[in-house]
């Protein structure tokens, strides 16, 4: 009895240390502090965007900071400006603020292991929106969503071998790819020479990265038509270099769309006026708007439930007739 009495006290501070230390990580853990959930208790995603290097990326971003604030998620975003070591110091920033879900588009497909590893280390889910990564653990990341990027190719190659099948001579094609070392710029370029392979007379003769922008376009397609005197089709990995691409073409004096035959992806509003008005030939669609589908996916990684590897978006492709009939309606 002695001994009970000698300890009681003892065991009570102990016990009232352990429950106020008990009350603090809770107040931790609602504050961010352990899960990352913001004081309102809203879910905090952490966004690394490639850049702003096109009216396609701009529009992506649009949509993902709508959508944040339509579904009551805490967005905190980063523009890596178009540099992998940007983008794997915000994914790092994130890990340390422990944010609910890290959500990213990946400049290039290599080099993300380490850094993906961090992320599952500290238990925070991870989703891939509009570009891939060639991580060969895939548990690295809960799913991909976005876009068929082969598909691209192959939608644009194979409307080009049925335009061109009653070609008598070689056709010379130059290709505009994008970022170099990036998955739409490597399956682009590769479904579209599966599709072309159909018809032996469809030859690429040049193919050079113009890194996605308009300024990049316009340099290398204008490097195209100094080395090349006959160029007949044009196939750009996206629709500001392809823009780019008509000012070259312009001031060399040649009619984009009739004398060069001009095929491009993503089919941004700029781009299906380009088309509309006749002066690129065929468009096959990239839809940016993924952030309502993002938010929806981050809510459910968030609660732990089962999701998809693979999510893609729905798209089509456009003709001149086509594009002049959906411009009108056009979200971007």
């Amino acid at each position: 009895m002695k001994s009970t009495r000698k300890f009681g006290p003892v065991v009570a501070a102990l016990a009232a240390v352990l429950l106020t230390g008990g009350l603090a990580a809770c107040g931790n853990s609602d504050t961010g502090g352990g899960s990352g959930t913001a004081d309102d208790g809203k879910i905090v995603l952490g966004f690394s965007q490639v850049g702003a290097e096109s009216g396609w990326r701009t529009a992506n971003t649009t949509s993902v900071k709508d959508a944040a604030a339509e579904a009551g998620i805490e967005l905190k975003f980063d523009d890596a400006q178009q540099k992998q070591e940007n983008q794997i110091k915000a994914i790092r920033n994130y890990i340390q603020q422990k944010v609910d879900v890290i959500a990213f588009s990946p400049v290039v497909e290599s080099g993300w292991d380490t850094v993906l590893k961090e992320a599952k280390d500290a238990g925070i889910p991870v989703i891939l929106t509009d570009r891939a990564v060639d991580s060969a653990d895939k548990s690295l990341y809960k799913t991909f969503l976005g876009s068929d990027f082969v598909k691209e190719g192959k939608l644009s190659g194979e409307w080009l071998v049925e335009n061109k099948k009653s070609a008598t001579a070689e056709v010379n094609i130059v290709e505009l790819q994008g970022t170099t070392g990036s998955a739409p710029a490597n399956d682009r370029k590769k479904g579209f020479a599966e599709a072309i392979a159909a018809n032996p007379k469809l030859k690429i003769i040049a193919s050079q990265s113009g890194d996605f922008t308009r300024a990049g376009g316009k340099q290398v397609m204008e490097q195209f038509l100094n080395s090349n005197p006959k160029i007949d089709v044009l196939f750009a990995h996206n629709d500001d270099m392809g823009l780019g691409a008509l000012e070259a073409i312009t001031a060399a004096g040649k009619v984009p769309g009739k004398d060069i035959t001009i095929i491009t992806i993503d089919a941004v509003k700029d781009g299906m006026k380009a088309l509309a008005d006749g002066k690129f030939n065929f468009i096959a669609e990239c839809s940016p708007l993924l952030g309502p589908q993002l938010m929806d996916l981050a809510k459910k990684v968030h609660a732990g439930e089962e999701v998809p590897a693979r999510i893609e978006t729905e798209e089509t492709t456009f003709t001149q007739e086509q594009a002049k009939e959906a411009l009108p309606t056009r979200k971007y």
